[in-house]
Formats: structure tokens, sequence, C-alpha cells
């Protein structure tokens, strides 16, 4: 009994966290989104929290098209790599490719950009392949 009340204490607790990690990535302060990019990073690729990200993907999906379309660099090579895992947390149904669809033109946008900088370029690169196979819907 009380381990399983731990457990749910601490879901709870990284719950928390992603939520204000979240919350950040709308933050005025670029070094705040990335330390918040880098945090989600970290957690998506640590564990399943499908369940979580549910509920809570057109949020994500928002805003990591802000950090695509207003970030630079690292910024942007970081929501890359975010997506990327958000992609495969969703993985093939409807979900994935929701998120999938609405989020190609930008990077398709980022990858042709002669301007971005060529981790940002790379980083979607690897989002558009990856989220592709994973959660398009048309075969071409």
């Amino acid at each position: 009994g009380s381990e399983a009340t731990s457990e749910q204490g601490q879901e709870e607790e990284v719950e928390d966290r992603l939520k204000e990690h979240m919350d950040n990535l709308l933050d005025k302060s670029a070094k705040a989104r990335q330390a918040a990019l880098q945090s989600l990073r970290l957690a998506l690729s640590s564990r399943t929290l499908s369940e979580f990200l549910l509920e809570r993907r057109l949020t994500l999906t928002d805003s990591l098209e802000k950090c695509l379309k207003k970030g630079k660099g690292e910024e942007q090579a970081l929501a890359g790599t975010v997506l990327t895992l958000l992609c495969l947390q969703m993985g093939s149904g409807p979900e994935g490719e929701e998120v999938f669809r609405s989020l190609k033109p930008l990077l398709v946008s980022v990858l042709t950009d002669s301007t971005a900088s060529p981790c940002a370029r790379q980083s979607c690169a690897t989002a558009l392949g990856m989220c592709c196979y994973i959660a398009a819907a048309d075969l071409e």
C-alpha cells in the first residue's frame, strides 16, 4: 500500500515539474526557454508519458511552434528534438499524426532557411524524418 502511494506521489511530482517546464517554454527569456526544452528533452527521453502528454499535446505543440518560429539556433534545435520525442510518445495514431501535421510546414521552413543555424536545420531534418516515419498517414 505505502509503495503505491509513494509511487503515485512521485508521479504527481514529475507531472508538476513537467507542467512547470511547459509553462517556461513561453518565458520571455531565451535562456529560460532553452532550460525548459532541455528538461523536457530529458523527461521525454527517460520515461513514457503518453497519458500526461495526450491531454497537453496541443499546448506543447503550440509552445514548440513558438520556439521554432521565434527562437534562434540552440532553441530551435532543442525544439526539434523535443518535437521528435513528443511524436515518439504519441505514436502512429491520430494524435501523433495531428502533432506532425500541425508542425510539418514549420519544420520544412526552418530546414530550408539558409540563414538558420546548421544545428537547428539538422534537428528539424531529423524531426521531420522521424515524425514522418512514425506519424504520417499520407504515404507521400
